[in-house]
């Protein structure tokens, strides 16, 4: 599943780190789902939107490839 992770990121200078204190969940994780390697639970892609205070559809593209 692609998303905009990274780019929501960089927008706002959080390390992977920070956003996973923000949403619970270890750096590590936020990398997995970041990168792609990992789709996260429907709970944990609310989390993150929210993060960003975006809609999840505006974070995550189910129909979308990964880079």
């Amino acid at each position: 599943m692609k998303n905009r992770i990274r780019v929501l990121r960089a927008e706002r200078r959080w390390s992977q780190a920070e956003l996973g204190d923000r949403v619970g969940v270890s750096r590590q994780a936020i990398n997995a789902v970041e990168t792609s390697k990992h789709d996260p639970s429907l709970s944990l892609a609310f989390k993150i939107a929210e993060a960003f205070d975006a809609k999840i559809e505006d974070v995550f593209d189910p129909h979308g490839e990964p880079d």
